[in-house]
């Protein structure tokens, strides 16, 4: 089995995709160890030797800060701290993001700014490597003071309480740290808030959306490719000197990538009674380049988050000083977040309009893409499909991250709301995958119309892959499970991208 060790090399998006699709190992490097254990001995010792008080280690939290607490309880306070905060609810967060969430959380608390014991980041290290999953549930987030809700429920089974998904099922954590033999972790100082405070909830969904967004973004260049062929478009509007006069990356290679998809295709070359085609063809390049140079800035901000410190307070050994600031605010996630969403919403919405193009009986196409419209409905509804989901994503897109609302007797008087963000822009995400899948059976549809003529190699070989699970739709039959198919035939088509 493969070993991924924890140290201070920043975290890059494909080992992260590695280590989870390829179930790596983690053991922390001992460097990590190292950091790890000094800052500890540095909190004891501060701890031990200063009467001034240190927020959330020697004090209550929040609005608390100014209740002293003896030395003799500051273990309890650590503890009750978990158990008051685990105050979520809604649906179960899937299992993969709550793994990443384990693996960034291990990641932050590495990097000796946290105060943590060892034997804590080892158990949580211990979780991963097993396939210990806690419980944990979508809502109750602020995004400030971090994911305090979510992360709760990650850090309950440290203590052997609450649930985790374990071998198939739901269990109390108590048992299964007994099935390993594993004892409940003993919260000393300070170890409540690191692992309560900071980003990972968010940057978890933040990371997921990301990684699915960008393969979803390549295939709209390809299914709209396919569209633009089907239709009869033009390749004109695709021509490198066009994009060249505006310079944005993206839709650059929004282009360049049309070109190379279309590249020998006898209908994209045979001659033309049109003069232009509609936006939702003609401006692919400027519409999903900007939702290709949107990626690039979430990845910035992503990359930035998932390789920091974002507990609070914050320790510095070296320079002998203890600050209690703000790290774990989720504005510049939230604000990115909303970002990614609006960038898929878009992507989504130019997809629906190719569909409802293709079905509208041009350019020697059959209304509703089947022989004999009005005895067959053929493709009327699932473009309608599409139409219903893109306005859900436009009602998701609302943002997030210009919402505030006051907490904790007003110390925490403005939040990012990043965590609503960051489970909605998954929800946008997943639709544009259904959407995006309703317009591949349609393209594919309305290209079996154009034959004898083909379309370019890539996308010849893309149609017979497809044909393979989805077959041309002759007369009307029920369409909900080639939907599905066609959703299915997505998720897992390997295509070598120009």
């Amino acid at each position: 089995m493969k070993t991924h060790y924890i140290s201070s090399e920043e975290l890059q998006f494909q080992q992260i995709s590695d280590i989870l699709s390829q179930n790596f190992r983690l053991q922390l490097s001992d460097e990590a160890a190292q950091k790890i254990q000094a800052c500890r001995t540095y909190l004891d010792q501060k701890i031990e030797s200063s009467s001034e008080p240190i927020y959330g280690i020697t004090t209550g939290f929040g609005s608390l800060c100014d209740k002293s607490i003896s030395k003799s309880d500051l273990g309890a306070l650590q503890k009750n701290l978990v158990m008051s905060h685990a105050c979520g609810t809604g649906e179960e967060v899937p299992r993969e993001i709550v793994k990443l969430m384990l693996l960034l959380k291990i990641q932050s608390l590495s990097y000796g700014h946290s105060g943590v014991q060892l034997v804590t980041v080892q158990r949580l290290i211990d979780f991963f490597n097993h396939d210990v999953l806690p419980v944990v549930y979508e809502l109750g987030s602020l995004g400030a003071s971090g994911d305090l809700a979510p992360l709760a429920h990650l850090s309950l089974p440290l203590l052997g309480l609450g649930e985790v998904f374990f071998e198939g099922k739901v269990r109390p954590a108590a048992e299964v740290l007994q099935h390993f033999g594993w004892q409940a972790v003993e919260l000393q100082s300070k170890e409540g808030l690191a692992l309560l405070n900071g980003t990972q909830f968010m940057s978890a969904y933040g990371i997921y959306s990301l990684l699915k967004a960008t393969r979803l973004s390549d295939l709209a260049d390809v299914i709209g490719a396919l569209s633009l062929d089907a239709f009869d478009g033009r390749i004109e509007p695709f021509f490198p000197s066009v994009h060249r006069v505006r310079h944005h990356q993206g839709q650059i290679e929004t282009a360049r990538r049309i070109r190379a998809l279309l590249q020998g295709s006898e209908l994209i070359g045979r001659k033309k009674n049109h003069v232009q085609d509609p936006y939702s063809f003609r401006c692919m390049p400027q519409v999903h380049g900007a939702s290709k140079d949107a990626l690039k800035y979430v990845s910035d901000v992503l990359s930035n988050e998932i390789n920091a410190v974002t507990d609070n307070p914050t320790i510095f050994p070296d320079e002998d000083l203890i600050i209690s600031a703000g790290n774990f605010h989720g504005q510049p996630l939230a604000l990115a977040l909303d970002h990614l969403a609006i960038a898929c919403a878009e992507l989504g919405n130019i997809s629906e309009r190719r569909t409802y193009q293709l079905v509208h009986g041009k350019r020697g196409l059959p209304s509703f893409l089947v022989a004999e419209p009005g005895l067959n409905s053929g493709f009327m509804i699932p473009q309608y499909t599409a139409a219903g989901i893109v306005s859900q994503n436009k009602q998701l897109c609302t943002p997030a991250s210009v919402d505030s609302i006051e907490s904790s007797q007003g110390q925490e008087d403005h939040v990012s709301m990043g965590a609503n963000a960051a489970t909605r822009t998954w929800r946008v995400v997943c639709n544009l995958e259904r959407i995006l899948a309703i317009e591949l059976f349609n393209a594919a549809q309305a290209l079996d119309f154009r034959r004898p003529l083909k379309s370019s190699e890539l996308l010849e070989e893309l149609v017979a892959q497809y044909r393979k699970q989805v077959v041309f739709v002759d007369h009307d039959k029920v369409m909900y499970p080639e939907i599905e198919k066609s959703v299915q035939f997505l998720q897992k088509l390997e295509f070598k991208l120009p």
